[in-house]
Formats: structure tokens, sequence, C-alpha cells
């Protein structure tokens, strides 16, 4: 019965997912352990099978928009691909509970880094550094050491990806803002589209497992499609601090009940 509502989750997590560019996997992930009784290693493997459709779907609305940076993006996604990996392994030797709260502490961290960094993410603090902003892909092709720097990070997005479940974007993008300098919206879908890939690998690796469970991931996908054009849609309507605050109390109460849950 419950299994029925699955599209509609999907719709509308989507949306706030393909609103700021971390996939999702946030939120699916304690969906399906706290809703529907998954273990942790099985909710993320379903998570990320999810990520891909939604991926999928963001990355043609923001290249209508034209904020796609795809050389960046593959760039990005081929470091996450080994980090992805060596994630998924991690997930068979972790014990439920103990990734659960390693899910839940990350979250507090993130959310509040999204929302203490908002005058960084505004420029206040690139301007008095006098370190300029990107404003083209070609830009970041210019400064090797900075491409250099973001690239090595990725692969502990990668990592986070296969472990956690939630598509690598929760920490892409923070590197692509504050040590790649790309503007925000730019951001956001060049990390939808980077997820495609790093989520891709790390659901090969929880199929082999056994951690993907397809009927609740095709229900979820199908929601997914749909609500990943409109959060592309939303996106370029907010301001870019709306996007982060948003995210950052979103990010807040979903990791308080995880930690409560595993504790």
């Amino acid at each position: 019965m419950w299994e029925l509502l699955l599209p509609l989750f999907g719709f509308l997590i989507v949306i706030v997912a393909s609103m700021t560019g971390v996939g999702g996997g946030i939120i699916f992930v304690p969906l399906l352990t706290l809703a529907y009784g998954f273990s942790p290693a099985h909710a993320v493997g379903t998570s990320l099978m999810v990520i891909i459709f939604g991926g999928l779907s963001a990355t043609v609305g923001f290249t209508i928009q034209k904020r796609v940076y795809f050389k960046t993006g593959v760039l990005l996604a081929l470091a996450t691909v080994p980090g992805s990996v060596v994630g998924a392994f991690l997930t068979t030797i972790l014990q439920g509970a103990v990734l659960g709260l390693v899910f839940g502490v990350f979250l507090v961290v993130v959310a509040v880094r999204m929302v203490a960094a908002n005058s960084i993410f505004r420029g206040r603090k690139l301007q008095q550094d006098n370190v300029k902003a990107v404003r083209c892909e070609s830009d970041l092709f210019l400064n090797w050491k900075r491409l250099a720097a973001g690239t090595g990070l990725a692969f502990f997005g990668g990592l986070v990806s296969g472990l956690l479940g939630v598509g690598g974007g929760i920490l892409l993008v923070p590197i692509m803002a504050l040590v790649l300098l790309m503007p925000m919206h730019a951001v956001v879908a060049t990390s939808m589209f980077a997820m495609i890939f790093t989520s891709l690998s790390g659901v090969t690796q929880h199929w082999t497992l056994g951690n993907v469970n397809l009927e609740y991931g095709l229900l979820l996908a199908l929601g997914a499609l749909a609500g990943a054009q409109v959060g592309a849609w939303l996106c370029k309507r907010v301001s870019a601090e709306k996007l982060r605050l948003i995210f950052g109390v979103l990010v807040l109460v979903v990791s308080v009940q995880m930690i409560v849950k595993y504790i």
C-alpha cells in the first residue's frame, strides 16, 4: 500500500535535490530506512539507482538553460568513480548502525557548513582575497593548479557517494563553488550531470552485492524523472543564498532523525 506513494516521494524529493545539486540521496536513504525498513546498505544502493534517473532528467533541463559545464563535469566524474567503488565496498564491512550514525553525523556537518558559508558563496570572501570567480567554463582551464585541487578532492565525493548513497553532489557542490569558484547555478547543473557517472559506478558495485531493490527504485525513479524537470525550472528563479538555506535546514532535520534512530 505505502509503495504507491513512492513516485510522489521521488517527485518531491528530486525537485529539491535538482535545485541544490545534491541528487536526493540525503533524503532517499533516510526515507527508505525509516519509513520502509531498508537496511542502510540496501537504502544506499537503491538511492544511487534513483539518482541516475534524476541526474539524467535534470541534465536535460539544465542543458536547455546552457548551465552545464560538461568538460568539468566529466573530469570530476572520472575522479569520483574509484572513490565510489571503494565506498560501496566499505558498506559490506561497516555494521548497519555504524553506517547510519556516520550518515547522520556527516549530514550535520554538511548542513552547518552550507549555511555558514553563505558569505563565501556570495563572493564577499572572493572579493576580499582578490580572487576572481570564473565566468565561463574556459576560465577554469586557465588555472590548472585550482583544477587539479578540485579534481583530487572529487575522489572523496565519490567515496561519500558509494558509502552513503548521496550521489557525490553533497561534496561536489562545495568543491565547485569554493575551490573551482564556479557560479552557483552552474555548480548545481554540473553537479547533477557529474552524479550520473558517479552513481552509475556506485550502483554497479551495489548491484553485485545485492543491495539494490529494483521495484522500489523504479517507483521512485518514475517520480524523479518529472521532479528533476520541475527542479531545474525552479532553480533559475531562486537565489543561490535561498537555495543553500533551504538545503541546510532540510539536511539538518534529516540528520537528527538518522542519529536518533541509531543511537
